[in-house]
């Protein structure tokens, strides 16, 4: 995952977490982990794993997709399937 959708997934669960009205804390207790790990997680410096996400989708009631709803393509990086 890039710099850049990492920074942009980070900014959408802090947007998810303020609109459902929840701390850092709070989150991080309802997903188990630390909230340093969440704090990390938001400002796109940490890569989450598919099943983080899906703790973290289902935390907001929400699919994965629609967590992933709104974020730029990863265009920068290049592909491996030919």
């Amino acid at each position: 995952m890039s710099d850049s959708i990492k920074a942009s997934l980070g900014r959408r669960i802090k947007t998810l977490r303020r609109e459902n009205g929840l701390t850092q804390a709070k989150l991080a207790l309802m997903i188990n982990v630390e909230q340093s790990y969440l704090s990390k997680l938001e400002l796109g410096s940490r890569n989450p794993s598919l099943s983080m996400l899906s703790k973290i989708a289902d935390a907001f009631g929400i699919t994965l997709s629609e967590l992933f709803s709104g974020l730029p393509k990863d265009e920068g990086e290049p592909s491996s399937r030919k």
